[in-house]
C-alpha cells in the first residue's frame, strides 16, 4: 500500500511526535494551519469514516482523548481548540488515511457562513 500516512506509522517516513502507543499516533502537521496543528492517526489504514468497521469505534474514542490529553500538554485546552475530520473528497479530505486535525493557539474563524 502507497498511504503516507502507514508509511509515517511504521516509522519509514520521519515525523514530529508529540504521541505514540501501539494504535494511534500524533504528529506535528507539516503544512500547519494554525500555531498549534497536529494530526492524529488510528495506525491501522482506514481510509475515511466511511470505512470505518464495528471494530473501529473503540479506537476513534480513544483518539478523542488523546487530542483532549494533547490540547492541554499543548497549552490550547483553556483558550479552545478544533478537533477536524474531513471525510471524502468534497468534505476537503485529501489523504485517504482517517486522520484528525487538532487546531488551536489562535481564534479560529466560523467553518461556515451563516445565512440570514
Amino acid at each position: 500500500m502507497d498511504c503516507i500516512f502507514c508509511k509515517i506509522g511504521e516509522g519509514s517516513i520521519p515525523s514530529k511526535k508529540v504521541f505514540e502507543n501501539e494504535r494511534i499516533l500524533a504528529f506535528h502537521d507539516i503544512n500547519p494551519a494554525a500555531p498549534v496543528h497536529v494530526l492524529i492517526i488510528p495506525k491501522k489504514h482506514i481510509a475515511s469514516l466511511n470505512d470505518a468497521e464495528d471494530g473501529d469505534w473503540g479506537t476513534f474514542g480513544e483518539i478523542a482523548g488523546v487530542a483532549q490529553k494533547l490540547a492541554r500538554e499543548l497549552g490550547v485546552a483553556d483558550s479552545g481548540y478544533r478537533l477536524v475530520n474531513n471525510c471524502g473528497k468534497d468534505g476537503g479530505q485529501e489523504v485517504f488515511h482517517i486522520h484528525f486535525h487538532l487546531l488551536g493557539g489562535a481564534k479560529l474563524g466560523p467553518l461556515f457562513s451563516r445565512g440570514s
